[in-house]
């Protein structure tokens, strides 16, 4: 399988992108979404992720973070979070987003049930304050575009 052509450089302001496994609209759930803030949270309150723009949509998030290893933090997260919503979703009595999770599962991750979160997350470089500015209004204009918000 090719790698990512998308390489986090230093400690800088990166956009990021992290994308459910076949676009699957499963932060509809308001639960699921508070399972994403409160793994933000933490990784602020411990000084791992500087998180200076951000929003989530129904299938996907947006942020514009900095870390020390954002590599490393990003993939805590993924990994983190993947597990909290399986096991909130172990917990219903009839979850159509676990099997759909088992469904998407890639061939090649043997050592896993389920699969939440597409690979990679997509780190780009905010190289200047002009992008800085570009990435955060496409942030913000991300929900008005969907209607979500006026």
């Amino acid at each position: 399988m090719a790698r990512s052509r998308y390489k986090v450089l230093g400690s800088a302001p990166h956009f990021v992108t992290c994308s459910i496994v076949e676009w699957m609209p499963i932060f509809s759930q308001p639960e699921l979404v508070a399972i994403l803030f409160d793994a933000l949270k933490f990784l602020q309150d411990q000084q791992r992720l500087a998180l200076h723009s951000y929003v989530v949509m129904e299938n996907h998030l947006h942020l514009v973070a900095s870390a020390a290893d954002l590599s490393k933090e990003m993939r805590r997260f993924k990994s983190f979070t993947a597990r909290s919503i399986i096991d909130h979703l172990r917990r219903q009595p009839s979850s159509y987003w676990l099997q759909r999770f088992e469904a998407a599962k890639l061939s090649h991750k043997t050592g896993q049930r389920y699969q939440v979160w597409q690979e990679g997350f997509h780190p780009q470089l905010i190289m200047s304050e002009a992008m800085l500015q570009q990435k955060v209004d496409y942030i913000h204009q991300n929900p008005v575009k969907r209607g979500y918000v006026d």
